[in-house]
């Protein structure tokens, strides 16, 4: 088959047309993606330098493996960060594939051409950026405490802050190592990025937080309303109580009816209560509560609870020296005075019968409402022994008991426990001069004594012991009469005579005008002091228990003693005569009186 030669020119031509058609065509697109090619490469080149280290960039997660988590951020390679920085406080992993994250730019290409990133501070940077926000905005930040540091604590707000001492609270703090774990609301009031320095203050908050609830407070607040509050603070004298941004007084008489040693027995810090306004002044603000009043006094209608002369229980609240409180409701004591604890014993101090807390049983002797005040007796409880003492100890009844106490006026003898009987010291010995009763007793001793009275309604009882012997005086006043001589010692001399001892105990006195005829100024012209001498007796006086001596008598004659002779036998014999001679006996005596001074 032939061809034109000018057709197959032709085809030719046309061949190498569509051949160089396609090769242009080829060169084209060739030229046409290397250029996209080139734009997507700068574009993602540019890309890449839009970002610089140290900088916080978003990434993707593309993969989770068992111990890493693979992020593209949009860099020729992938970065790859611990999975322990995505697992949140459970350990659980808190991202999936998938999910847009914040991290930290460390490096774009380290030595095996990886991108260093970091979740951890990434979201440290976000903190701080939020911290400086909060600081310059003046916003609340949250934190809890981790621990106490000098100073103050430290604070876990996302990165460590500093909370100072002063910055706690409004009032001082005292055991910050309580407040260990506790949330709070915060302040930021010094930030330092460079240094990581962090300061807040909890205070500002609390007083802004006061100052809001204390203008609602106060418009609400009057005396005698009824609030609820939260004791904020505990003293000796009373407990302070936040009413919602004022802060009033609830003292210690005000919390109770009854006896309250300290406010901690009611209340703690911390507790909800209900609180009455006693007093307010706007003024000065301040606020007088009570919790008590929220009660009816019980006062009000005691003296209808407690009569007298009922029978009432109570536990002993406090001891003094002059009796015992006893608590028979709150709010209402009576007081068992020392006196009206026992009929018996003589009671040194209440402690000796009764202890803090003993349940007790007394009877009302008397109450005053106006005063507050109950008296009780505890003895009354029981018989009293002195309204039958007089059946068991008549007067001449023998006993024996201890020497339980000395004064300067006798002795208190034990008759039987809690009874003692007064031995006064007149009564101690027929004729021993006694000074003071120590000088034959002494406490402890055991003596018998003879009842010689009983007055049971002052409850004494008086007691003897020289009765348990025979009268000295009048064995002695028996055996003599005037007249007779007696030999004795002298044992004391004054100015108006001698005192001569008879026999033990008894003396007699020799008056300076019976020692001799002629006038004596001073008895130690003629006697000495344990001079033995013989008297006539010239006058007796049992019921005075006095003897009076002569010593001129023995040396004549005298006629006192012939006449008073003469006086007994006129007795006997002839009664008129002796009625003359009684009269002229008793004008005698009287003279006789007038020269010689009483003993």
């Amino acid at each position: 088959m032939s061809l034109d030669v000018n057709e197959s020119n032709s085809q030719t031509g046309d061949a190498s047309q569509d051949v160089a058609s396609l090769e242009n065509a080829h060169v084209a697109d060739a030229d046409a993606e290397e250029s996209s090619f080139e734009k997507l490469l700068e574009a993602y080149e540019g890309r890449t330098q839009s970002f610089s280290e140290g900088e916080v960039i978003s990434g993707k997660v593309i993969a989770i493996t068992g111990g890493s988590v693979i992020i593209d951020v949009g860099f020729k390679s992938e970065g790859v960060i611990p999975i322990e920085q995505f697992m949140n406080d459970k350990g659980q992993v808190s991202i999936q594939t998938g999910d847009s994250v914040d991290v930290f730019l460390e490096q774009t290409e380290d030595s095996n051409g990886h991108v260093v990133l970091s979740r951890e501070k990434a979201e440290r940077m976000k903190i701080w950026n939020e911290i400086e926000q909060a600081f310059r905005d003046g916003s609340i930040v949250k934190g809890r405490v981790i621990e106490r540091i000098k100073g103050g604590l430290a604070v876990d707000i996302g990165v460590r802050a500093f909370l100072p001492g002063s910055q706690i609270d409004v009032r001082p703090v005292r055991n910050l190592d309580s407040l260990r774990g506790e949330e709070f609301e915060m302040r930021v009031i010094k930030v330092n990025k460079k240094r990581g320095n962090i300061v807040l203050s909890r205070k500002a908050v609390l007083e802004e937080s006061m100052k809001e609830e204390k203008a609602k407070t106060m418009e609400i607040l009057e005396s005698g309303k009824v609030m609820d509050g939260v004791v904020k603070n505990i003293t000796e004298y009373g407990a302070f109580i936040d009413l919602g941004g004022v802060d009033g007084l609830l003292h210690i008489t005000d919390m109770s009816w009854g006896r309250v040693n300290h406010p901690s027995e009611l209340f703690n810090v911390g507790d909800k209560i209900q609180v009455k306004v006693i007093k307010f002044t706007k003024d000065d603000g301040r606020v007088s509560l009570g919790y008590k009043q929220l009660t009816e006094d019980p006062w009000l209608h005691a003296d209808m609870r407690y009569p007298k002369n009922m029978r009432v229980t109570g536990k002993v609240v406090s001891l003094t020296d002059y009796g015992a409180f006893i608590e028979l409701e709150p709010g209402v004591e009576g007081l068992i005075h020392i006196s009206e604890m026992t009929w018996n014993k003589r009671v040194k101090h209440p402690s000796k019968i009764l202890s803090v807390g003993d349940p007790v049983e007394a009877v009302v002797l008397d109450i005053d409402v106006d005063s507050r005040r109950i008296s009780l007796g505890l003895k009354q409880t029981e018989p009293n022994p002195w309204d039958v003492i007089e059946t068991r100890y008549a007067p001449g009844t023998v006993i024996t008991g201890k020497v339980r106490n000395i004064t300067d006026f006798g002795a208190f003898v034990e008759v039987e426990e809690g009874i003692d009987g007064l031995v006064h010291v007149s009564d101690i010995s027929w004729t021993k001069r006694t000074k003071h009763p120590s000088d034959i007793l002494k406490k402890g001793d055991e003596v018998k004594a003879v009842v010689l009275s009983i007055d049971a309604a002052s409850q004494k009882l008086s007691l003897g012991i020289k009765q348990l012997e025979p009268d000295s005086w009048e064995d002695w006043f028996s055996r003599h009469n005037i007249g007779d001589a007696v030999t004795g010692k002298v044992v004391r001399m004054t100015n108006f005579g001698a005192f001569v001892e008879l026999e033990e105990g008894i003396e007699g006195l020799c008056h300076v005008s019976e020692l001799d005829e002629k006038h004596v100024e001073k008895p130690t012209e003629f006697l000495n002091i344990g001079q033995e001498i013989e008297m006539r007796v010239i006058k007796l006086n049992l019921q005075e228990k006095k003897i009076g001596l002569s010593l001129k008598a023995m040396k004549e004659d005298d006629p006192r003693l012939e006449f008073t002779s003469y006086m007994a036998s006129a007795d006997s014999g002839n009664s008129s005569l002796g009625e003359r001679l009684g009269d002229q006996l008793q004008r005698f005596k009287k003279t006789e009186a007038t020269e010689a001074p009483e003993e």
